[in-house]
């Protein structure tokens, strides 16, 4: 599976990127996340209470941060296991572009694939879960941002997609493995 992404921060670049970073932030606006804790430089162990159609499971997962050139761009390195729900591995690349004082365009590409009663589901459902969650993700996030930098809300809309980043990611964290 790969999926290109783009979502309209609220913040200019470096807020974006210092919230993109903040632990307690994320784990406040991931839908289902019952812990993010770090596990080493740029490691990190989650834990996700995730539903994907009738497969329902808490999934557990690592994130490795690798190629971080802050403010810019990083890549997320993920992989998971949700026992007998299933499991899932991939990566994603992204990329923060100033788009005015108080607005950033965050870029994806995330490459993942998937095994177990996951990929039984189907890619549709699979992918109306992820659409579901990242949508969630992007509006949590999104308030969250406005209420510490005191800035209006962006809209949650994707310019020209059905889903954000993070929200694809956390939607992959949470059928897969808790992101």
């Amino acid at each position: 599976m790969q999926l290109t992404e783009q979502q309209t921060l609220p913040v200019g670049q470096l807020q974006a990127w210092e919230a993109l970073n903040d632990i307690a932030l994320l784990q406040s606006a991931i839908p289902g996340c019952e812990g993010i804790t770090p596990a080493g430089d740029n490691q990190y162990e989650v834990l996700v209470l995730a539903a994907i159609g009738p497969v329902k499971a808490k999934f557990k997962g690592k994130l490795k941060l690798e190629n971080l050139q802050p403010p810019n761009s990083y890549t997320l390195r993920f992989e998971g296991q949700g026992g007998a729900a299933g499991h899932g591995k991939g990566h994603a690349d992204i990329r923060l572009e100033a788009a005015g004082a108080h607005s950033t365009v965050l870029h994806y590409t995330a490459h993942a694939s998937v095994g177990g009663k996951i990929a039984q589901v189907g890619s549709r459902l699979v992918d109306m879960a992820a659409q579901k969650m990242a949508t969630e993700f992007f509006e949590s996030f999104n308030a969250k941002l406005a209420e510490k930098y005191g800035v209006a809300p962006a809209p949650t809309e994707v310019a020209a997609a059905p889903q954000g980043l993070f929200a694809r990611l956390v939607a992959w964290f949470k059928r897969l493995f808790g992101g």
